[in-house]
């Protein structure tokens, strides 16, 4: 059975909670408290609209697996711009089926040149997020950063999600 989820506050704010704070200890780089959000067969995916990026290879990513995962994100963090901002928002609850609640959001990611916030990036996130141990997790997170120019939507070829 499916049904949509956030009619809920608590829910709402429950999975708003988890999702912000996976960006923010990924930003300050808090990796016992990344960890904590994530199951253990957690999958994450990271890749452009257009997959043709000059810097592909230092987003593109395929693990599943904890500690196949955070081991990538201290590689990635660690050369990555500080300070970096992952800004989450526009958390839309999509279904909740056999105790998995799944989710997709915008992020728009920023970085600091000449004392100002610089618009590094934006993207949207695929997502999914379970109970374990009394305790809501991460399941899978898929994001798909923002690159090909923007057009008038009706001049938009058909894409798929």
């Amino acid at each position: 059975m499916t049904s949509h989820v956030g009619e809920g506050s608590r829910d709402s704010s429950k999975l708003s909670q988890l999702v912000n704070g996976w960006w923010f200890h990924y930003d300050e780089w808090c990796p016992e408290a990344l960890r904590a959000l994530i199951a253990d067969d957690f999958n994450f995916r990271c890749r452009s609209d257009t997959g043709a990026t000059a810097y592909e290879d230092f987003i593109r990513v395929d693990l599943t697996g904890a500690d196949e995962v955070m081991a990538w994100q201290e590689t990635h963090r660690l050369a990555s711009p500080y300070p970096l901002r992952h800004h989450c928002s526009n958390i839309l609850f999509t279904s909740h089926r056999d105790g998995v609640t799944e989710f997709c959001a915008y992020i728009f990611v920023t970085k600091v040149v000449d004392g100002r916030p610089h618009a590094l990036s934006s993207g949207i996130v695929h997502g999914a997020a379970q109970e374990s141990g009394g305790q809501l997790v991460l399941a899978k997170l898929q994001v798909v950063l923002d690159t090909r120019e923007s057009v008038a939507y009706s001049d938009l070829p058909t894409i798929a999600p």
